[in-house]
């Protein structure tokens, strides 16, 4: 039994190792901070995030101050076991985490999901792939990059479903193992939402369940550097959703280089695997 627990742990060892080799090859985890900076260069882009900012705001506030009032003490508590004097700090770090994720999930769902869908349309519009786009919206004339976007005609599919929030508290536990628990937390979420990140992608590519799957496997190293990068932006607190629409923005160009055929066999651009080479 314990030959057979051995092989299967270091079987599972090399798995993520090999992973880990792939994705940071890939370098898809660039796209979100080229995401950043494309966007704050694009003005025009900025306009879905400015109609939605004050009541996202408020949402984030109440989110924060509810999740410090109802579950800072008990999880410090708990934490006196793994961070001994460090508690207090540790769990204001959590729920600062916890509320920033919530929030995003939150705010996601019910305020900003269609201007997401804008803010993803209207970086393909300006990477001269419209006739992507308007495999799902209506395309007006005119000089104005937000202002060319009509009205869908085809909505995200990827809707709010309770079980994206009951994964995350079903892996929240993680979080109480210092430093590893968080490496493994982060990575979990961050190969969900890679793939979640090309949602209204595989919608306007009219791609079936199947297709996507086949797509996704493909590049699974890819989609997960990329999901944990975007994780990474989105638990910075107060900050969180301006990363939720920098993120869209680096999805969008990287789907932009995907429909230009300006990415290798493992599913990036040429030049950010050289931006990544000049890095290390």
């Amino acid at each position: 039994m314990a030959d057979r627990v051995k092989e299967v742990a270091v079987g599972e060892a090399d798995r993520i190792k090999a992973l880990t080799i792939q994705a940071a090859r890939s370098a898809a985890y660039l796209y979100p901070i080229k995401g950043i900076y494309y966007f704050l260069s694009h003005r025009s882009l900025w306009k879905p995030l400015t109609t939605k900012l004050a009541p996202t705001m408020t949402l984030g506030l109440g989110v924060t101050t509810f999740m410090f009032l109802f579950t800072y003490l008990p999880q410090m508590a708990i934490m006196t076991f793994t961070s001994g004097p460090l508690a207090a700090v540790s769990a204001a770090l959590l729920v600062l985490s916890e509320s920033s994720t919530l929030f995003t999930i939150l705010s996601k769902t019910f305020l900003i999901e269609d201007a997401l869908t804008d803010t993803f349309d209207g970086v393909l519009v300006s990477k001269n792939t419209t006739n992507l786009v308007s495999e799902g919206r209506q395309i007006k004339g005119g000089s104005d990059i937000m202002g060319k976007l009509g009205k869908l005609t085809k909505k995200p599919f990827e809707k709010f479903t309770p079980t994206a929030v009951i994964r995350y508290f079903m892996y929240l536990p993680l979080n109480f193992i210092p430093v590893v628990g968080t490496v493994m937390f982060v990575v979990l979420q961050g190969r969900r939402a890679g793939p979640a990140a090309h949602s209204r992608y595989f919608q306007l590519k009219q791609w079936n369940s199947t297709q996507r799957q086949k797509h996704v496997e493909e590049y699974k190293a890819a989609y997960t550097s990329f999901g944990v990068a975007a994780v990474l932006l989105e638990l910075v607190p107060v900050a969180s959703i301006l990363f939720a629409f920098t993120n869209t923005v680096g999805a969008a160009l990287w789907a932009a280089d995907i429909e230009k055929g300006n990415v290798t066999n493992e599913g990036t651009a040429p030049g950010l695997k050289e931006q990544a080479r000049k890095a290390e």
